[in-house]
């Protein structure tokens, strides 16, 4: 009785170690890469997006809640309309309300 405990309470060690391991982050030894990653991070936060120069591609990828539809809506108003003269033109795209531009107002420009 006494060894199927100690063995119940082995593998319960082992498990619970072993999800650990599992779940923790893995900590990188390569000190270069720490660097490189931060400097990506940096680059992405001041890259601007411009309204009158992306294809749909682009403001798919770069702007929170704009999917394929909404950035080719934005493609079709440009090419119906002329270029966007101001960020806030932006709403008058349909599909494209006032908390998508809030979320995305400081990654757009106009040039």
């Amino acid at each position: 009785m006494r060894t199927g405990y100690f063995y119940s309470l082995i593998f319960a060690l082992l498990t619970s170690t072993s999800i650990a391991a599992i779940a923790a982050p893995s900590a990188s030894s390569d000190a270069s890469k720490a660097p490189l990653m931060m400097g990506v991070s940096a680059t992405s936060e001041n890259h601007k997006v411009d309204l009158n120069g992306a294809d749909a591609a682009t403001l798919q990828k770069e702007l929170a809640g704009v999917g394929e539809a909404k950035a080719k809506a934005i493609v079709a108003y440009r090419e119906t309309n002329g270029p966007f003269t101001s960020v806030d033109e932006l709403l008058e795209v349909k599909g494209i309300g006032k908390a998508i531009l809030d979320r995305n107002r400081d990654k757009l420009e106009v040039n």
